[in-house]
């Protein structure tokens, strides 16, 4: 007898879960709808829907008058039932751009607050920061605390799971063992920790070229950084100890560089970009602005640009030869600047460099794409947390 109620029990969760995660989707729908979709008899729908909607789940948000009989309400999952909040963090370097971009979404995706702000983490610790941007977005948003179930966090260096630690970062404190326990003890909900060019090719997959694509690499161009993002069929490929694409430490052999070990940093991050520029009279305040400068419709820079296109290639050459992906994606502020004139450049640099076949494309995402897929990642954080809270109930 026990079993069987426990049966019964797991029965009911399962449903529960199948019809929330349907509403979550596409949402809008009626009792029909979802009995179509999820195969289950009317009244096994009305009683999920009954409990979905006493736990503040769900909600009725119409009526469809359309069609004879009774209007037939139309539900939808309950936006102000969880919050999912993203913070990027960056290592500003020569981009003189904010340190730290964050926004806060509710369960359908809609975003209730979003800023920008710079930190000073030499005179902050990073979790008092954390905390206080959260605050901040709490405050902007009026959403109670305990609605907010997950914290994204995007950060300019590899995260390594199995210790909870950030590897490879410049930002002053974020490497420190035992941070990410500390910052999720202090913000009082789960935490998720991912490299920045990761959170940058989530956001590719869902809203940008990547979409329909079995697999791709991103190669992110930042203003100080580069990195590599390996989507497999929309599964990021990470390593063993989070450093899958830290692109920017490959080194570069030269005989003419015994004296200094070179890597594709020195190639094409955002320094050696100012010094290309300059090189080439090029002025600007930061490598997209010389970018962008180049690539103008106006006038464009043809002798920098496939210079700089050039030395794109050698790190695509090195992506194409181990991977061989069907696309790559250039992200990134650099790519966004130069746009189709830096693609046309670098898809013909490519084509001298190597006799390699992947498809090359620009990203279509032109706002911050870091923030985006943490917005994205955290909200699928909260949505699969809520379906195994009511299969596990």
């Amino acid at each position: 007898m026990t079993r069987l109620a426990g049966s019964s029990k797991l029965l009911r969760a399962m449903n529960e879960s199948a019809a929330l995660a349907h509403l979550l989707d596409p949402g809008m729908l009626t009792r029909s709808d979802l009995r179509k979709l999820t195969a289950l008899s009317t009244p096994t729908i009305s009683e999920v829907l009954r409990r979905l909607t006493d736990a503040g789940l769900v909600n009725v948000v119409g009526h469809n008058s359309g069609r004879p009989g009774p209007n037939a309400e139309i539900y939808a999952a309950n936006p102000d039932a969880a919050y999912a909040a993203a913070v990027s963090v960056r290592d500003i370097g020569t981009s003189g751009t904010p340190s730290v971009t964050a926004a806060l979404c509710d369960l359908t995706g809609s975003v209730r607050a979003r800023f920008e702000s710079r930190v000073d983490f030499l005179a902050t610790q990073p979790a008092d920061a954390l905390v206080d941007v959260v605050a901040r977005l709490r405050d902007e948003a009026g959403v109670p605390a305990d609605r907010i179930r997950h914290v994204q966090l995007g950060v300019p260096g590899s995260y390594d799971a199995r210790t909870e630690t950030i590897r490879h970062v410049d930002v002053p404190g974020f490497g420190r063992t035992g941070l990410v326990p500390e910052i999720a003890a202090a913000l009082g909900t789960h935490i998720g920790v991912d490299n920045d060019v990761n959170l940058a090719a989530v956001a590719e997959r869902r809203r940008g070229t990547g979409r329909d694509a079995d697999g791709f690499a991103l190669l992110w161009i930042g203003q100080d950084g580069l990195g590599l993002a390996i989507d497999i069929a929309g599964s990021l490929i990470r390593g063993a100890r989070g450093g899958a694409g830290e692109i920017g430490y490959m080194p570069l052999y030269s005989p003419e560089s015994s004296q200094r070990k070179l890597d594709l940093q020195d190639l094409f991050g955002g320094a050696a970009i100012l010094e290309l520029a300059a090189d080439n009279g090029i002025t600007g305040d930061t490598p997209a602005d010389v970018v962008r400068a180049a690539a103008s419709a106006a006038a464009p820079s043809s002798e920098f640009l496939t210079a700089l296109a050039d030395r794109i290639a050698v790190g695509l050459a090195a992506v194409t030869a181990v991977l061989d992906p069907y696309l790559v994606v250039l992200a990134g502020p650099i790519a966004q600047a130069g746009g189709d004139t830096l693609l046309t450049a670098v898809t013909a640099a490519a084509r001298r460099t190597a006799p390699l076949e992947s498809s090359i494309a620009v990203t279509t995402i032109d706002d911050d794409a870091v923030l985006l897929g943490a917005l994205d990642a955290g909200l699928t954080a909260v949505r699969e947390a809520l379906i195994t809270a009511i299969r596990d109930s």
